[in-house]
């Protein structure tokens, strides 16, 4: 029993959340600081001094198709935009240009599985992988503006289709793959989106669950989506509508293999948050 000086354990812990709730300001670790990234306390007297143009030294360290005109446009607050003018593309500067410069055959990271399975990623992989399912978007009506969403487990096809759809300017809208399929319709339907990747099923905690036979009792109600590729996974089959779903794996191997990355405005969105509660587009 508790004594009754210290109160119970949930008013001890009320207390410490209140306390913290109170603190504005949380100091990390001396460990964090020094495998920190930027280190240097001068580094912020350095951005306070002279904003602009610090973003911009951080900004030339990325390939651009067209450099800027204006660092930050704050002629509008609070709608700010940054790097007026300039187009880039997050895909090329994750992946292009690392395998431009020599490094295709080095790692870009590491995938272990469930089941005890391991895939070494490299950027060449990537590049080849995503060239061919921007390109299989593409055959089907997707472009820059159109919304795409992911709905995958943890595997390395995730990776290949958030950099497909930045290659081609369609930003995409990733769904847990824990969540129930009513929360992947409810994000679609606020998203309108025109595509969905899903899996035909996952592993989770030893089990295997139909992914794909969950999304088709929602998708007619959808009329958005007109596209849904299927990853293969778990050694799982999954139902498949035809003109509208297509494998994957096959969906790949008929792709082109070049797909130059779009030149895209430096504001042009990446991705699409969603949260409970939304009532407006980012």
């Amino acid at each position: 029993m508790e004594a009754s000086t210290g109160g119970s354990r949930s008013e001890r812990l009320e207390g410490e959340l209140a306390e913290l709730l109170e603190q504005e300001r949380f100091e990390p670790s001396e460990e964090f600081r020094a495998a920190a990234l930027l280190n240097d306390p001068v580094v912020y007297a350095q951005a306070e001094a002279d904003p602009s143009g610090w973003w911009a030294g951080h900004a030339e360290q990325l390939d651009w198709f067209q450099p800027w005109d204006t660092v930050l446009d704050d002629s509008n607050p609070p709608f700010y935009k940054w790097f007026t003018g300039g187009k880039l593309n997050a895909c090329h500067n994750c992946v292009d240009r690392h395998v431009a410069a020599g490094r295709g055959e080095r790692v870009a990271y590491h995938w272990r599985g469930e089941e005890g399975e391991e895939r070494d990623v490299t950027y060449a992989d990537l590049h080849r992988d995503v060239q061919k399912l921007a390109n299989a978007l593409k055959d089907r009506g997707i472009g820059p503006g159109d919304i795409v969403g992911i709905y995958l487990p943890m595997i390395p096809e995730v990776v290949v289709a958030m950099l497909a759809c930045a290659r081609i300017g369609a930003p995409h809208n990733v769904v847990f793959g824990g969540f129930a399929p009513g929360s992947v319709k409810e994000r679609m339907e606020f998203s309108e989106a025109k595509a969905l990747i899903t899996a035909s099923a996952a592993r989770r905690k030893g089990k295997v669950a139909p992914v794909k036979a969950s999304v088709d009792d929602f998708l007619a109600e959808v009329p958005s989506i007109e596209t849904v590729v299927v990853v293969r996974n778990a050694e799982a089959d999954a139902p498949m509508t035809d003109g509208r779903d297509l494998w994957y794996d096959e969906a790949l191997e008929a792709a082109d293999p070049d797909c130059p990355a779009e030149p895209l405005d430096a504001e042009h969105p990446l991705f699409v948050l969603y949260t409970s509660g939304s009532t407006a587009k980012p």
